[in-house]
């Protein structure tokens, strides 16, 4: 698809404009990204055509094919609402530790974000790179207060504070362990309801807590397979997040289902799809072997 446009849009080969990403659902529906290295020319319409020939001929070689064309965009959190389009997006929260967006919607807009078959998302999440979470209002709502519940019972059992002392760290917008052990003493020092002695003390336990926290991740790590560790498409920041959920052999990774796993380590659906049949790759190959005994 993407030989086509260029064959259609000579601003392409021009330099004038380039096509970041493509994501096809082959025979349906497609959606690339496009930039323009050039103020004057627009990328969309210039891709578009006059009257849409350029995507129709792009279309009709494609035997129907629908193509959407989306402004790439450097920001990721306005990327990806481009490339939901035509769903209009309420708002947006970001999770760069596990390459996620929460995409909140209106009632009007759920059905359309998410797509036919969930077509319209997973094509969006392609084109970008991102697992995005389509929810509406409600759902975004709870889901803000569970996080909200987690971080605050974090706080109560690694820091071994009341709730009180929990809601006011929250409140402040500290989110992690790490964030109270290391942001800038300056900052925590600012918060009305603490007094000095009060942050180092505060400092000082979510120190020991991470110290203790890595302590039990290599631990845990020791235990991971062999074979587990072997497996192709394995990083050791997956074997760590794995081994602290307790995925510990090659089994156990087959075992667990796609939004499992991607609970677990924040990839993409594909991307845990394919590790799930890379790790029962074994299974159908000793069942293969004993067929043939």
């Amino acid at each position: 698809m993407i030989e086509l446009f260029r064959q259609e849009v000579p601003e392409i080969e021009q330099g004038l404009l380039e096509i970041k990403s493509c994501a096809r659902d082959s025979g349906s529906r497609a959606k690339i990204a496009v930039l323009s290295h050039d103020k004057r020319v627009d990328p969309i319409g210039t891709c578009v055509g006059v009257r849409g020939t350029r995507v129709n001929a792009v279309t009709n070689e494609l035997a129907g094919e629908r193509v959407d064309i989306v402004l790439w965009s450097e920001d990721p959190a306005q990327f990806v609402i481009g490339a939901l389009a035509p769903a209009n997006v309420s708002s947006i929260v970001v999770d760069e530790e596990k390459h996620a967006m929460d995409v909140v919607v209106d009632e009007e807009n759920l059905a359309i974000a998410i797509g036919r078959g969930g077509q319209n998302v997973r094509l969006a999440s392609d084109l970008t790179g991102w697992k995005i979470n389509i929810m509406d209002a409600a759902e975004s709502a709870q889901k803000q207060a569970e996080e909200t519940d987690t971080i605050r019972a974090l706080f109560m059992e690694k820091l071994d504070v009341d709730q009180e002392i929990a809601d006011i760290l929250f409140a402040e917008g500290f989110t992690s362990l790490e964030e109270v052990a290391y942001v800038p003493l300056q900052e925590m020092l600012e918060i009305e309801s603490f007094d000095e002695d009060t942050v180092n003390e505060l400092r000082s336990r979510a120190k020991d807590a991470l110290l203790t926290m890595e302590i039990a991740r290599e631990e845990n790590a020791l235990e991971v397979s062999q074979d587990l560790r072997d497996l192709e498409g394995l990083t050791p920041e997956l074997i760590a997040k794995l081994a602290e959920a307790s995925v510990n052999t090659r089994d156990d990774l087959a075992d667990l289902a796609v939004d499992e796993l991607t609970d677990i380590t924040g990839q993409s659906a594909d991307e845990a799809k394919t590790l799930i049949m890379k790790a029962r790759e074994h299974w159908f190959t000793s069942a293969a072997a004993v067929s043939q005994e």
